[in-house]
């Protein structure tokens, strides 16, 4: 079975925010390897949601557990970022699929941006 993601409505806004702010600080080339990267850690948090790169965040939300992207891996050179500043939150919907609660900067605290009602 192949795992996948989906994002809720916040996380696809948290998204669109991120990537309009890469644009305006990176231009499209830097937006552009930024959305792969987020792509890319997101399709590896939903084929292995409880990594040893993630954290229970329990504390938050049921069910809940966090990704800094900072442990996301890139192989070619021209395809790395230098600041990788977001946490992706997220959480087990099936056994084939997680849900993308939250995507946040490292600053914000999840606490003001995530419901203990963003239960499983």
């Amino acid at each position: 079975m192949v795992a996948s993601f989906r994002l809720s409505r916040l996380a696809e806004i948290d998204l669109a925010h991120i990537l309009a702010t890469s644009t305006e600080r990176w231009g499209p080339a830097g937006r552009q390897r930024y959305a792969e990267l987020l792509t890319a850690a997101m399709r590896a948090l939903a084929d292995d949601r409880a990594g040893s790169m993630t954290q229970n965040r329990a504390s938050l939300a049921r069910g809940i557990r966090s990704f800094h992207l900072r442990h996301v891996r890139v192989d070619e050179p021209e395809e790395r970022v230098r600041r990788l500043v977001h946490v992706i939150y997220f959480r087990a919907v099936t056994p084939g699929l997680i849900e993308i609660v939250r995507v946040l900067h490292e600053r914000m605290e999840p606490s003001r941006h995530l419901s203990p009602r963003s239960q499983v």
